[in-house]
């Protein structure tokens, strides 16, 4: 999962972009509004935690922009507390929840996982797949009740698919949602985590679509699509 952070505050920026990373996403960050509304207008994110008060472009014209474009990720905006009308504004722009300041990182946290759910339509932050759990929490995957040993990039790409079941993920996709803007990007790779999960799942759980991509099922839908 891909997350963007625009906070003008250096110190917090770089205090939530580390503690999302630990989480196991991917982050780009940005410190003014300007450059947090390009990068919310060109890339694609799971989710973006704003501030509201940004140099340059306030936080409140940036969501509005990117609704007015079209843009739907969630977004998790983060107010002063003595500023009320920051949140009804905000919630009124189109944003999906909100902090108030100063907050535990941790509760950002599972407000961002919560609106990375509610986005895929799960309500349980635990996803299911025939004997697969994946609990988005503790970001662990378990098969019959066993802890898989998945690098960050296995389960970031395992995650995705699980946080879309029955969809056809195209590998741009995949790569777009699994690395940051920075990262030297290579669809190839891709097929390689795929075997690797493959392997280390033991169930026929991701499904090549020809053509197209993954898709993620229960091993009795596979058997049915396949019928």
């Amino acid at each position: 999962m891909r997350i963007l952070v625009v906070e003008d505050d250096a110190s917090l920026n770089a205090q939530l972009k580390s503690a999302l990373e630990e989480a196991g996403y991917v982050v780009d960050a940005a410190t003014d509004g300007e450059d947090g509304h390009f990068l919310g207008d060109t890339e694609p994110y799971d989710c973006v935690v704003l501030d509201i008060g940004l140099p340059v472009m306030d936080g409140i014209s940036v969501l509005q922009r990117w609704r007015d474009d079209g843009r739907v990720m969630p977004v998790l905006i983060l107010t002063a507390r003595d500023r009320w009308s920051d949140k009804v504004s905000g919630i009124d722009a189109g944003a999906d929840d909100y902090v108030t300041k100063p907050f535990h990182v941790e509760e950002v946290l599972a407000r961002v996982r919560a609106l990375i759910r509610r986005a895929a339509g799960h309500a349980s932050s635990e996803i299911r797949c025939g004997p697969l759990t994946i609990d988005t929490k503790s970001s662990k995957a378990m098969v019959d009740g066993t802890t898989l040993k998945l690098t960050s990039h296995e389960f970031r790409l395992l995650s995705y698919l699980g946080h879309h079941l029955g969809e056809v993920i195209s590998r741009t996709e995949l790569v777009e949602h699994l690395y940051d803007q920075d990262f030297d990007r290579d669809s190839n790779t891709i097929e390689v985590f795929v075997g690797r999960l493959r392997k280390k799942l033991g169930h026929d759980l991701i499904e090549t679509v020809r053509g197209l991509g993954y898709r993620m099922t229960a091993p009795d839908e596979t058997s049915e699509k396949a019928g």
